[in-house]
């Protein structure tokens, strides 16, 4: 990493894991394959916000530390990219072993139990799901016809969800400020 820590992405420590290169490596692996309108590529350091972003405002009475986990959500792709769901199924459980292993890690690092509580693990990929909706509207090229072919329509408070991809320096920051503005009210 360019922290300066080994990473053993089949035996990971917590101890190995910074927050900065979470943010820097979410920053510029990209959603959808990199086939997204705009001038920057979407990534996945974007879309964590974005679902932390939904997940305070459908859950606003869940502790900080779930808000956390929400934003950290798709960490472990850091370090193995983000493949499209058809693809991870095809690979089988080596690939979830090793998603799992990384995500126990960081979760333990930044004071999570290393299994979150299913309730709220549900409640994570529901807003995930809801925002791939938008994601598939607002940069992925699809009408909303098309949309409702694949994924399905949202059932949110909050419905209008614009994406502007922005640039990897400019979402890597974001990316911290959130982490850092999460841990300062899950330590008040």
């Amino acid at each position: 990493m360019l922290s300066g820590r080994k990473l053993d992405i089949l035996s990971p420590s917590p101890l190995d894991i910074e927050i900065e290169d979470i943010a820097l490596g979410l920053s510029r692996v990209t959603r959808w394959n990199g086939q997204t309108t705009g001038v920057h590529a979407y990534s996945v350091a974007q879309h964590s916000i974005l679902v932390e972003e939904l997940f305070t405002f459908e859950y606003p009475s869940l502790k900080n530390k779930w808000r956390l986990a929400a934003l950290l959500h798709d960490s472990p792709e850091y370090v193995i990219g983000d493949l499209i769901t058809p693809f991870k199924y095809a690979l089988n459980n080596s690939y979830r072993e090793v998603e799992e292993n990384l995500m126990k890690a960081i979760y333990i690092r930044f004071g999570l139990p290393a299994k979150i509580p299913k309730s709220i693990e549900l409640k994570i990929k529901k807003i995930d799901k809801a925002l791939a909706w938008y994601e598939a509207i607002s940069v992925g090229g699809y009408r909303e016809e098309e949309a409702m072919q694949i994924l399905k329509k949202p059932d949110l408070k909050h419905t209008n969800q614009k994406i502007v991809p922005l640039s990897p320096n400019t979402i890597a920051e974001k990316f911290l400020k959130k982490f850092n503005q999460i841990l300062f009210q899950i330590n008040q």
